[in-house]
């Protein structure tokens, strides 16, 4: 239920997560009350549906940590394939992007001069006089009110994509630009034609 609901602003209600889960209406609604009393979730009433979010952006910080420790699920149809396959490709994670996409991003800034740092298992990213005049070009605007540059580690690919105020703000402007589209169901976005070719020209990326 918690990865149903692991993109910044998805609101379900308790019906759509006992789906997603395989369980029960009763069961769906004792798990989420205890997942609501302990603050990973929020709920808002509207009419007569009771939505479900995420807290914040630690929670899907939280999850995409215990997905990269969890064994990998198996895949018991095409449907499960071709799903799995899409969140591996490009997904959110939370507020930002994850994924190859992900990855190759993080690689695309740091080959670019855009980002500073080694990719080591605890590495410190920093953005340099280029990268600022970059995004300041590109139209990525950063939040004021958090760190700039953090990184989490990835569950599919096994190393680093861009979070923070960073991630945050890439993934906000490729959505404006229409290089990526969110798909209705999961967490896994779509690179569109021109998505693929600003992402080669801009960052060096090749999906």
């Amino acid at each position: 239920m918690l990865l149903a609901l692991d993109q910044e602003g998805r609101e379900l209600p308790a019906s759509r997560l006992a789906a997603e889960a395989g369980v029960s209406a009763a069961t769906a609604s004792a798990h989420l009350g205890k997942l609501v009393a302990g603050d990973l979730l929020r709920v808002e009433t509207r009419g007569r549906f009771r939505l479900y979010r995420l807290s914040g952006p630690l929670v899907g910080t939280l999850l995409e940590t215990m997905q990269s420790l969890a064994p990998p699920q198996p895949i018991r149809s095409l449907r499960q394939s071709t799903r799995a396959e899409a969140l591996r490709e490009a997904r959110t994670c939370y507020d930002h992007l994850a994924g190859r996409l992900g990855v190759a991003l993080l690689s695309g800034m740091l080959d670019g001069g855009f980002l500073e740092g080694d990719d080591g298992r605890d590495p410190e990213y920093r953005l340099t006089d280029r990268g600022l005049t970059f995004l300041a070009g590109f139209g990525v605007e950063l939040s004021p009110r958090r760190p700039a540059v953090r990184w989490c580690v990835d569950w599919t690919e096994q190393r680093h994509h861009l979070a923070g105020g960073l991630g945050r703000g890439l993934l906000d402007r490729l959505l404006q630009l229409e290089w990526l589209r969110r798909t209705p169901i999961s967490r896994a976005v779509e690179v569109t034609p021109r998505g693929a070719r600003g992402l080669h020209e801009t960052f060096g990326i090749r999906l």
